[in-house]
């Protein structure tokens, strides 16, 4: 038996920007690994602990004073759907590492509620990555990941992990909720790279 009704897999649709054995969709699925935390913006805090026990602590108001960006990028789910040009507001990592000194190669994301994973530090850096507080015009909904959350576009959208509320760098991969759970370390849509032995 599906986990997923017959109705919710959509149609799949030629597009040069769709990765292989995704469709289209025009909605924004809500799927998530357990309960959706709410997170009172006065004790919202985001933080990037180094290897070398260094940390950098952001509260909601130093995020909102940061400067924004804007970026329109298309999102892909591991659970085959695509949603094209969705707009986000938030803030660049790059300019939340400004100051962080380390020498680490991995990151370990970690979110309200337990939810944790695991990339590359390089594929948060250099324009890649976003702390997003804004979607579609509209302050992010809880539900999907309000009131901030990571994006990542250029991986499959766990790596977006919601609810976001710190990095932490290491010198060695640490999987994190989903890649224990057997899904794969990377998540490289345009490879299909869906399970750990993709």
């Amino acid at each position: 038996m599906g986990v997923f009704s017959r109705g919710f897999r959509g149609k799949r649709r030629q597009d040069d920007r769709l990765p292989p054995g995704q469709y289209l969709t025009e909605d924004f699925p809500v799927l998530s690994a357990g309960p959706t935390p709410r997170v009172p913006l006065d004790g919202w805090e985001f933080v990037i602990d180094t290897e070398a026990e260094a940390v950098h602590r952001w509260t909601w108001e130093e995020l909102m004073g940061l400067p924004v960006e804007t970026p329109t990028v298309d999102i892909h789910c591991v659970t085959t759907w695509s949603k094209l040009d969705t707009t986000w507001q938030g803030v660049s990592l790059d300019v939340l590492f400004e100051d962080v000194e380390t020498v680490a190669e991995y990151a370990l994301v970690h979110s309200y509620g337990g939810y944790t994973t695991n990339l590359p530090l390089e594929d948060l850096l250099d324009g890649k990555a976003w702390i997003v507080h804004r979607f579609d015009g509209e302050e992010l909904e809880p539900r999907h990941g309000g009131p901030a959350r990571l994006l990542v576009p250029h991986l499959y959208f766990w790596k977006s992990a919601k609810w976001v509320r710190g990095i932490r760098l290491l010198n060695q991969d640490h999987p994190g909720f989903w890649e224990t759970a057997g899904y794969h370390n990377y998540g490289d849509p345009w490879r299909e790279q869906r399970y750990a032995d993709d």
